[in-house]
C-alpha cells in the first residue's frame, strides 16, 4: 500500500514537470499603476491563478497603458524569449509592443484592446496579434444582425443621443435594416439626460413603432420606457452595452432589450469558478478573459511546431469562458454580443436563432 502511494507521488511529480517543461514563460502585459491598476490586477490575478494551474510560468510587466511602458514590457518579454504574451488594455502600449514581439517571433492575446485596425491591417504590419476581446464594430454589427431578424415584421424607430458612439450604433442599425429591405418607421436624434422624454414617446407613437433602438445611455432608455407606460404606448426599446451601466433611479422596463457580451462569470466553467473562489478571487472583469488568455496560450505551445502563431491561428481552444477560434486577421471567429431581455429584475440572455 505504501509502494502504491510512493509510486503515485512519483508520477505525480513526473507528470508535473512534464507540464511545467512543456509550457514555457509567458508574458503578461498590464497596466499595474496609474488610473487603469485595478482592471491591470484583475489580468494578473486570472493569469497567475491560470499559470498554476497549466503549469506555466509567467513574466508580469507593467505597461502603464503608455506607448513607452509598452516598448519596455516588449523588450523584458523579448530578452527573456517569452512563448506569448498576453494582456493589454490600452492601443497605445500594444502598438508600441507589437514590433518588437512581431521582430522576436512572439505571438499576442490581448483581452481588452478593441481597436479594429490592429487586426484589419495584419497583411500589412504581419503583427502577430490575435484579439480575446471584442472588436470595436463587434457591437454595432451585433446590434444590427440581431434587432433586424428580430424586428422584420415590425414598425421600428432608430434614435440616436447625437454622441459618436451612440450615433454609429444607430447608424449601423439603420443601415443594415435598409440592406434587409426593412425601412425604420422614424429616424430622430434626441436630446439625452433630460428628466423625461415625452415629446419623443409621443413622436414614436405617433408614427406607429412598436420596438426602438436607441443609441445612448441606459438612463435615457429607462425614462424612455417609463414614459411610454405612462402615455400607455406600447414600445419595446433596446440599446447597447451601455445598459450594462447604473441608470439611475428609474429602472427599466420590463422587456427591454440590451446587445451586450456576456458576464463571463455566468457563463464559466464552474471547476475554474470554484478555484477562483478558493483562491479568494473575484472573477470579475478582465479576470477570467486573462485566465482563459494563458489556457490559449499554454495549449498552443504544447500543439505548435515551431511556430506558435501558426498554432494559434488554427487551433481550435477549449477554455474558461468557453470555446475560442481566431479567424486569419487574429479576431474572434464569433462575436460575443448576445441579445439579452429585462425582466423586471435582471437582463437574461435570449435565443435569438
Amino acid at each position: 500500500m505504501h509502494l502504491a502511494k510512493a509510486v503515485t507521488s512519483v508520477l505525480a511529480g513526473l507528470l508535473a514537470g512534464i507540464a511545467a517543461a512543456q509550457a514555457g514563460t509567458i508574458g503578461v502585459a498590464a497596466p499595474l499603476s496609474g488610473s487603469s491598476e485595478l482592471l491591470g490586477r484583475q489580468i494578473e490575478a486570472g493569469a497567475s491563478l491560470a499559470a498554476n494551474a497549466n503549469g506555466a510560468t509567467l513574466m508580469v510587466a507593467d505597461d502603464a497603458c503608455t506607448a513607452e511602458g509598452g516598448r519596455a514590457a516588449a523588450q523584458k518579454f523579448a530578452e527573456a524569449k517569452a512563448s506569448a504574451v498576453i494582456g493589454f488594455l490600452c492601443t497605445e502600449a500594444i502598438e508600441a509592443a507589437l514590433p518588437i514581439l512581431k521582430e522576436a517571433g512572439i505571438p499576442v492575446i490581448t483581452v481588452g484592446v478593441r481597436t479594429e485596425s490592429l487586426t484589419d491591417q495584419r497583411e500589412k504590419t504581419g503583427w502577430p496579434l490575435f484579439r480575446l476581446a471584442a472588436r470595436g464594430d463587434d457591437e454595432r454589427n451585433a446590434a444590427a444582425g440581431i434587432l433586424t431578424r428580430l424586428w422584420r415584421d415590425d414598425l421600428f424607430a432608430v434614435i440616436d443621443d447625437g454622441t459618436i458612439y451612440g450615433r454609429e450604433l444607430a447608424e449601423t442599425v439603420r443601415a443594415t435594416a435598409e440592406q434587409a429591405a426593412l425601412k425604420p418607421a422614424f429616424v430622430d436624434t434626441f436630446r439625452p439626460q433630460m428628466d423625461n422624454q415625452i415629446g419623443l414617446v409621443g413622436r414614436l407613437r405617433k408614427a406607429g413603432a412598436t420596438k426602438a433602438f436607441v443609441g445612448g445611455d441606459g438612463s435615457d432608455v429607462a425614462i424612455m420606457g417609463r414614459d411610454a407606460q405612462q402615455l400607455g404606448a406600447d414600445i419595446v426599446f433596446a440599446g447597447g452595452e451601455a445598459l450594462r451601466a447604473a441608470h439611475g433611479d428609474v429602472p427599466y422596463a420590463t422587456g427591454t432589450l440590451m446587445i451586450a457580451q456576456p458576464e463571463w462569470a455566468e457563463v464559466a466553467d464552474k471547476v475554474v469558478l470554484d478555484a477562483f473562489a478558493a483562491a479568494e478571487i473575484e472573477p470579475d472583469g478582465y479576470a477570467l478573459p486573462a485566465y482563459a488568455a494563458v489556457q490559449i496560450a499554454v495549449a498552443a505551445e504544447a500543439s505548435a511546431k515551431g511556430d506558435p502563431t501558426e498554432a494559434l491561428g488554427s487551433g481550435d481552444f477549449s477554455t474558461a469562458i468557453g470555446p475560442v477560434r481566431f479567424d486569419k486577421k487574429g479576431d474572434l471567429t464569433q462575436n460575443p454580443y448576445r441579445a439579452y431581455r429585462f425582466n423586471g429584475t435582471r437582463f437574461v440572455a435570449m435565443e435569438t436563432n
